[in-house]
């Protein structure tokens, strides 16, 4: 009887796994009238296309990727890892450390800058060195990412 219960449920539960499937995959198939989307991204409009990010200025490139651990307010976090605080930062006083940082990545901060343009780099390095109580004027230019990568 045990068997035959065992089996009865191993059954149920194939069933339902099969269901399930079939039932995601018919609510992935455009149905007629549906807009034609081309490319994924948030609802806000941010699109990773040919491998590269496409927000259009600096402050948006940290919003949409930096804040996720350096925060809003760039006072950094720890938790699940340690990100640190870019506000009021002396390291940022140079402005190839944060260049080289986002291009080639460091301790635990992967190499976001493989994922954009050499102006957007250059933007939200700007942006930061000149946002959340840092006052480094040196701007950095394409040119100068260029010669980093």
């Amino acid at each position: 009887m045990k068997i035959q219960t065992l089996a009865l449920a191993i059954s149920a539960v194939a069933a339902l796994g099969t269901v399930s499937s079939a039932i995601a995959q018919d609510a992935a198939q455009p149905k007629p009238g549906d807009p034609v989307i081309t490319q994924r991204g948030d609802a806000d409009g941010a699109f990773v296309t040919s491998g590269k990010f496409s927000e259009p200025d600096g402050e948006k490139m940290y919003r949409r990727v930096c804040a996720a651990c350096h925060m809003a307010d760039a006072m950094g976090a720890e938790g699940a890892g340690k990100y640190p605080a870019l506000a009021k930062n002396a390291n940022l006083a140079a402005s190839g450390y944060p260049m080289l940082v986002i291009l080639k990545g460091l301790n635990g901060m992967p190499p976001l800058g493989q994922m954009m343009t050499d102006q957007q780099v250059a933007d939200v390095v700007n942006y930061v060195r000149t946002h959340f109580g840092n006052k480094y004027k040196d701007a950095i230019s394409a040119a100068d990412v260029k010669a980093m990568r």
